[in-house]
């Protein structure tokens, strides 16, 4: 076949083949934000962002905002901007800088503005601090208007979560406190052989004024000897003169260099220390603490905040950090916060939380020296769970299996003896709380066979009794034995744990980015804001698919009832 052939042949292919068509595909066309806004679903989280933050009154976010200079990005935008992208894992000002140009819901949350990654940051670290009060308020709110809380019940809890700091930058409480005590046995030495200054004269808190004094002195001393040496002739005088300059300037280098930097540095570490027992170099507000995320099973301390949360329904009502890894010394300033933020026409009226809040100040404050109690505590003590079993009902030595004769105010021990009042105790617990006990003491153990299973003390058996507390116990005990009341309780777990599961295994928050206290805390707000969005986000998925599967059932119903009335109506043949 010849080439013109094969020619006409494709020709006639040609001919028959249909017209080639591809859908409309442009990349340089212009696009407005509400092109952007019609490839968002109805029920996406960022939609919930945008809602929220909206409905956040103007006067809450520009008060910390000063007018003149350049126009700064409006305080809603970047709010939206750092909330949507903590919804989404993402915590990195560089990465939410990142999304802003490449994410879709994104770019329809900042309006196609594109601010970097040091605007945010310093938006988040700085305004944030100064509004995440008053806008934590407003959230909480909005959740109460929607009908999602009502704030009649709290569950509180704590978690620990790591700081941005390295964990073998610790400082201890008494690494310090024993090196200062040697440096200062040094200095009164020096001082006293220096400058023949009496110990008694010598006061702690006068060391570095004295030492500086010292130094003062010294310097005066090296100079005249220079000045004496330069004018001595005689070769063995300038020797002496040499001799003693040199004793003198290495006193000096070592009060400069040695004991005036570390008296220094060791009062610096006492301040920045305070009531702690630790902190670390890099965080200087970080505490170490014992972390349940324990990979090396050594009981490895690391930098962190102790993190206290109050919840219902899954959702966080209030939080607040703190450098004390105890959550009982937490409990009241976190309460005194939360009632002072809640909304005036609210009561509160269960606090449920674990027992590590159970002890007897907070029961006392959770009674309140008014008329009205503030709430009542849901706590078991620490024994609880142990008084229930019958190993501990059958333990003859714990007092509260004991008979007790309130008319001569003693126990009757198991070997049906008498444990008498012998005088009252003050006690102060590790929190400062000073507490008031009775002590109680056994007439006569001598010969007693139950003995080496009652007490492994020498002499006869002594019992520390609080009055107080343990009429607190009781209350606690009645109050989980009531049916209405346990089952409130027995939601604790559910509610205030799954939120830490979300924030640690779903948003994967399990140290933070920024460092020290003050934005601990924002950075914190941020997470639980970001936390019930996604929360209110599934409630509202959860009602939409609800409605859906009704709207369809019912449509089937009807289906299924026009299809039989059609039936019926039909002639019988």
């Amino acid at each position: 076949m010849t080439l013109e052939g094969i020619q006409k042949i494709e020709v006639q292919k040609n001919k028959k083949r249909k017209k080639l068509v591809f859908q409309p595909y442009c990349n340089r066309q212009v696009m407005s934000i509400l092109d952007i806004e019609m490839y968002i679903p109805e029920n996406h989280v960022a939609r919930l962002v945008d809602e929220m933050v909206e409905s956040i009154p103007d006067e809450v976010l520009y008060t910390h905002y000063v007018g003149g200079g350049r126009a700064p990005y409006h305080p809603k935008m970047l709010l939206k901007v750092i909330l949507y992208a903590y919804t989404q894992n993402v915590y990195s000002s560089r990465k939410i800088a990142q999304m802003v140009k490449e994410n879709l819901p994104m770019m329809w949350l900042a309006g196609l503005q594109t601010p970097d990654h040091r605007t945010i940051n310093d938006f988040r670290s700085v305004r944030m601090s100064n509004m995440m009060d008053s806008v934590f308020e407003q959230f909480v709110l909005q959740l109460v208007e929607q009908g999602l809380i009502d704030l009649d019940h709290i569950f509180v809890d704590g978690t620990k979560i790591e700081a941005n700091a390295n964990k073998y930058t610790f400082v201890w409480r008494k690494s310090v406190e024993k090196y200062d005590q040697k440096l200062r046995a040094k200095i009164q030495s020096f001082l006293q052989e220096a400058h023949q200054i009496a110990l008694e004269e010598l006061k702690e808190e006068q060391l570095e004024e004295e030492l500086e004094k010292s130094s003062a002195q010294l310097s005066e001393r090296i100079e005249a000897l220079e000045k004496d040496y330069k004018q001595e002739e005689d070769k063995e005088r300038k020797k002496e003169l040499r001799s003693k300059k040199s004793q003198l300037t290495k006193q000096l280098k070592t009060i400069q260099t040695d004991y005036l930097p570390r008296l220094r540095k060791y009062k610096v570490q006492k301040q920045i220390l305070g009531e702690r027992n630790s902190y670390s170099k890099t965080d200087h507000e970080a505490t170490f603490m014992r972390m349940k995320e324990d990979h090396m099973k050594n009981g490895q301390l690391k930098a962190g905040y102790n993190v206290q949360l109050a919840t219902q329904h899954q959702f966080i009502v209030g939080f607040e950090i703190y450098q004390n890894p105890g959550d009982t010394r937490c409990f009241q300033p976190f309460m005194e916060k939360l009632l002072e933020s809640m909304p005036k026409e609210k009561k509160l009226k269960y606090v449920i939380a674990d027992a590590g809040y159970a002890s007897e100040e907070n029961y006392l404050y959770a009674i309140g020296e008014e008329k009205e109690p503030r709430f009542e505590l849901l706590a078991p003590y620490q024994t609880y769970l142990k008084e229930q079993s019958k190993k501990f009902k059958k333990d003859l030595s714990k007092v509260q299996n004991w008979k007790y004769i309130e008319e001569d105010d003693c126990f009757i021990c198991p070997n049906n003896r008498k444990v008498v009042f012998k005088y009252y105790q003050k006690r102060k617990n590790a929190s400062g709380y000073i507490q008031d006990l009775k002590v109680y003491e056994c007439e006569d153990c001598t010969d007693c066979p139950l003995k080496n299973g009652c007490t492994k003390a020498k002499g006869n058996r002594r019992v520390y009794w609080n009055t107080i507390y343990e009429e607190m116990k009781a209350k606690a005990k009645a109050a989980l034995g009531d049916e209405q009341k346990a089952a409130l309780y027995a939601k604790r777990k559910v509610d205030v744990e799954s939120v830490f599961g979300n924030i640690k295994g779903n948003l994967r928050f399990t140290r933070f980015l920024l460092r020290g206290l003050h934005k601990v805390r924002t950075e914190f707000g941020i997470v639980a804001m970001a936390h019930n969005i996604l929360k209110w986000a599934a409630n509202s998925q959860t009602n939409f698919k609800n409605k859906e599967t009704e709207r369809m059932e019912k449509l089937i119903v009807f289906s299924i009832r026009s299809v039989f009335m059609d039936f019926l109506d039909k002639p019988i043949s």
